[in-house]
């Protein structure tokens, strides 16, 4: 490969261009869009974390927490909006980035938001499966513990088989399922607003009890294990490539679904935490656990059926937005052509949907839902840190572009580079979400478990390889 291909980068006329002769059909309008950011938004922030984040770090102080992660989201996503007016094709962060910084960078980036996308969609296929082993429990039967989680594996393999049947289809079963979810979740909170007990707020921030249990310290802990609940809204920007007006549909789809989640996700938390005492949420159906405390047997098991279908949507949403970023991979020869060869008939990218798919199954059935939602935070925040340093440096290369969308409130030149005040205030509260995972993860590996530092690893080093490898015969 030559020195010019390294450091090559893609042209905005070029990615125009593909825009429209990437082959995959646009039936997507700014209502699937705006659902598909709800669908994949309102699930495991809602339905899996936030019990957890509560439980271990933040106590009633959650919902704090949750306004810190939407913040830097919604910063974030001011700039996903800018960049996805301008650049309406397939591919999401890793195209900016491709377009901005390199194929390099763009390589790495890429790598790492095929590792964000699959373990989510594994925190999710667990969360269901714990879900729907409470719903059976409440009628009697049990479903056995081992050390394989099967039903987390079903349900991967059944929403592969929906996104190969095709977008379009994916999109009207997704219309639906969010419709269903965010009906019952409202009347959770409805109906759970009557059974809070005040008490449970108090203290509101537990006292600090050392490393990042409570205190400030679990607050902003807590926060970083939730930024990546609000993935939703970067897997609309994935969706540009088969949006019918991209440069209008992908801003209304992004902020939408971003304002619309922030408000429902704070409310929600303070409704759960007041029902149950935040020690006892850490579980991987926190929900569940409130439903049963409310007293309504049969509301309950309503409660259970909507979880499980927010879960499925979620799904349905982020092995969408990872099948896409590795079809724009592939078509940038980074990856093996099988994961932009298309479906005959269906037009959808088969093959690599189903790679994709056997991975998040493996990781679903084996490993802990601590270390995914780990290692999920830490690919969402570096990328959303890419994406926000790529509108500065698009504006500070190519000043004359239109942008149907632009981020608000202006910025700094100094020369000639373009600093912005929304991009950089973005940078620093998603570094702020970083650190404290980063820090959690050394003191766990100092502590004798290294188990999500090494699945990190041994991640990077084949990606390292793949890409090597690519480059050689290249």
């Amino acid at each position: 490969m030559s020195v010019q291909r390294w450091f090559a980068r893609k042209s905005i006329e070029a990615l125009q261009r593909e825009s429209v002769s990437h082959g995959l059909k646009r039936t997507l309008g700014p209502i699937n869009l705006l659902l598909m950011g709800i669908g994949c938004i309102i699930g495991a922030g809602v339905y899996v974390m936030t019990g957890t984040a509560a439980a271990n770090f933040a106590g009633p102080a959650v919902t704090i927490s949750f306004v810190l992660a939407g913040g830097a989201c919604a910063l974030t996503a001011l700039c996903y909006a800018e960049l996805a007016s301008t650049m309406p094709v397939a591919g999401s962060s890793y195209t900016y980035c491709y377009a901005t910084l390199g194929e390099a960078p763009a390589w790495l980036l890429g790598w790492l938001l095929l590792l964000e996308y699959g373990l989510a969609t594994a925190i999710l296929a667990v969360g269901f499966s714990g879900y729907l082993a409470s719903l059976v429990g409440d009628f009697g039967w049990r479903v056995p513990a081992t050390g394989f989680n099967l039903i987390a594996v079903l349900a991967v393999g059944v929403t592969m088989a929906v996104l190969i049947r095709g977008v379009q289809e994916s999109a009207v079963a997704n219309n639906v399922i969010v419709g269903v979810k965010l009906i019952v979740l409202l009347a959770f909170i409805a109906v759970g607003a009557s059974a809070i007990r005040p008490e449970h707020w108090t203290p509101f921030i537990p006292p600090h009890e050392g490393g990042f249990a409570y205190g400030w310290q679990g607050v902003f802990r807590a926060a970083s294990m939730l930024f990546f609940a609000f993935l939703g809204f970067e897997t609309v920007a994935t969706a540009a490539s088969e949006a019918r007006n991209p440069q209008r549909d992908i801003p209304i789809g992004i902020l939408g679904a971003l304002a619309a989640c922030t408000v429902i996700y704070v409310v929600f938390s303070a409704v759960l935490t007041g029902i149950v005492p935040y020690r006892e949420l850490g579980v991987a159906d926190p929900v569940a656990v409130a439903a049963d405390r409310m007293g309504s047997p049969h509301f309950a098991v309503l409660i259970k059926i909507g979880a499980l279908m927010g879960l499925a949507s979620v799904m349905l949403v982020v092995a969408y937005g990872q099948s896409r970023v590795a079809f724009a991979m592939a078509r940038d020869e980074l990856l093996p052509s099988a994961f932009c060869k298309l479906h005959p008939r269906f037009r959808t990218p088969q093959l690599g949907t189903l790679i994709l798919g056997a991975i998040s199954m493996t990781a679903a059935a084996l490993l802990p839902i601590s270390v995914l939602g780990d290692l999920v935070s830490l690919g969402t925040a570096l990328a959303f840190s890419i994406v926000c340093l790529a509108v500065m440096w698009l504006r500070t290369l190519r000043p004359e572009l239109a942008r149907p969308f632009s981020v608000p409130f202006g910025g700094l030149r100094i020369g000639r580079v373009w600093i912005g005040y929304v991009p950089v205030a973005a940078i620093l509260l998603c570094w702020t979400m970083i650190v404290p995972v980063a820090l959690d993860l050394i003191r766990q590996a100092q502590q004798g478990r290294p188990a999500p530092l090494i699945v990190l690893l041994i991640y990077m080093l084949a990606g390292i390889a793949i890409y090597a490898g690519r480059r050689s015969r290249g």
